[in-house]
């Protein structure tokens, strides 16, 4: 019998990926969940594996193409004489359930696993940007996903150009929910989906393209920022052009939009960690015991959780729609993670209801799952603040980006042995140096010093810490 595999849900928010490998040929004979082709979304890459068994008949799909969840990926003949193993041998591979999906149709494949992160918990400078909280899905077929992306800007009323139609738009519900909240005439979007179908990405391209003063579908020029061409480089010596791929093109786009849209201001501050660096090193081993380890990192996150219970506005977001402040009755920490293909931000959840062992547990497995190929889709979203932990490259302060739509990020440099006086004598301690980025609109500097000295001094008072959280 032949049978379609066609592209799964890749996950919450996601609607389509570039195909960087196809992984079978024409005739193979393929055993359930063996990889067939490898995807790359805005955030990760992706294995996407066979749901069931059969010989290859004909691939549909090409190295370098885009590809929609639901399109046909591959047609099999699932012969009788493929046999399914009873019971699958032991593989390093996680299961398919490991990533949240919506459950598929009939022919649809298996969810897909993630490319893992190659670091262990080494942060960058500035995150990816998550996706803001989707809407809930309606009783009939749930409609294509935005990909993992800050949304883009809202478009001001004066370059929006209102088109009437008499037809009606041919559009989801999630797209026009988008299009409302950018403040944009959905009939005046180019659908370029089946039937020219409104996508969210499309109503995405007409946000940027708007606020650029240039049509959708121009294409982009090498500019300056003044305006003026870029020169022609290769006059002064030899040059290099080295196409950039999806992860890093959503990565640049998602951060110049939080630079150009919240007013960011970094204020900085020391802790001095010294009790702290003795405490960790003398309970490190009940972590270790537990199977987790007991980092800096894990530390930092569990004391900024506390922070934001204290601090609630700087675990907040701000519908400029509404112009309403959305703040949010759990802490979801995410941590900056450097990558080959690009800074991920993986979340630990609710991390102010855990304990340090359980945080250092956590970050441990997250690190361990990366490394093995496991990290989910869903790991990467729903974060509330982020922490960026550039210590390990020895840098002292900097100016870490805002993962929109969050308010406010902490970045965390190398600690120092340095000479300090206290009480007219000077003595060594172990100085962290803390940088924190805060969105103006929400936070006043006042506040953002509150929040700083507060967390300085915890890191100071590590026992204090302990008996109070």
């Amino acid at each position: 019998m032949t049978r379609e595999m066609k592209l799964p849900a890749l996950g919450e928010s996601i609607e389509n990926a570039e195909v960087i490998a196809v992984l079978v040929s024409v005739g193979d004979v393929l055993t359930t969940d063996q990889p067939v082709i490898e995807l790359e979304t805005d955030k990760a890459t992706a294995e996407v594996p066979a749901p069931f068994a059969g010989t290859v008949r004909k691939i549909h799909v090409a190295k370098g193409e885009q590809v929609q969840v639901g399109q046909v990926i591959i047609t099999l003949d699932e012969a009788a004489e493929v046999a399914q193993p009873a019971s699958p041998a032991p593989s390093d591979k996680p299961a398919a359930a490991e990533v949240p999906v919506t459950p598929p149709a009939a022919d649809s494949v298996s969810a897909p696993v993630v490319e893992p992160v190659e670091d262990d918990m080494l942060a960058g400078s500035e995150p990816a940007a998550q996706s803001a909280t989707p809407p809930a899905a309606p009783a009939t077929p749930p409609p294509p996903a935005a990909v993992i992306e800050p949304e883009p800007p809202r478009v001001p009323a004066a370059a929006v150009v209102p088109v009437t139609s008499a037809a009606p738009v041919a559009a989801s519900p999630s797209v026009r929910r988008l299009a409302r909240e950018l403040g944009i005439t959905i009939s005046a979007v180019k659908g370029t989906g089946k039937g020219g179908r409104i996508r969210e990405e499309d109503v995405k391209n007409h946000a940027r393209s708007s606020l650029a003063g240039t049509p959708v579908n121009a294409p982009a020029a090498s500019t300056a920022p003044g305006g003026g061409s870029l020169p022609d480089f290769s006059r002064w010596g030899e040059i290099d052009r080295q196409p950039l791929s999806r992860m890093r093109l959503n990565i640049a786009a998602n951060l110049s939009f939080a630079w150009r849209t919240i007013p960011h201001v970094s204020q900085f501050d020391r802790a001095d960690v010294t009790a702290l660096q003795t405490f960790r090193k003398r309970y490190s081993h009940k972590v270790e015991s537990a199977g987790g380890k007991l980092t800096m990192t894990a530390i930092v996150v569990k004391l900024t959780a506390a922070a934001l219970r204290t601090f609630p506005r700087f675990n907040s977001s701000f519908d400029e729609a509404r112009q309403e402040l959305i703040l949010k009755n759990y802490i979801n920490m995410g941590v900056a993670v450097d990558t080959e293909r690009g800074l991920l931000v993986p979340v630990i959840r609710d991390a102010d209801r855990k304990s340090l062992v359980e945080i250092g547990i956590e970050l441990s497995s997250l690190a361990e799952r990366t490394r093995q190929r496991k990290v989910s889709l869903d790991d990467l979203q729903g974060g509330t603040f982020t922490i960026s932990n550039l210590g390990g490259l020895g840098t002292t302060y900097f100016t870490p980006i805002i993962n929109w739509p969050e308010v406010a990020i902490l970045g965390v440099g190398r600690s120092r042995r340095e000479a300090v006086e206290i009480e007219g004598e000077l003595v060594a301690r172990t100085i962290l140096p803390l940088s924190l980025s805060y969105d103006h609109r929400v936070i006043d500097g006042a506040d953002a010093a509150r929040f700083l000295r507060w967390l300085a001094e915890a890191m100071e008072n590590p026992l204090l810490m302990a008996l109070e959280h």
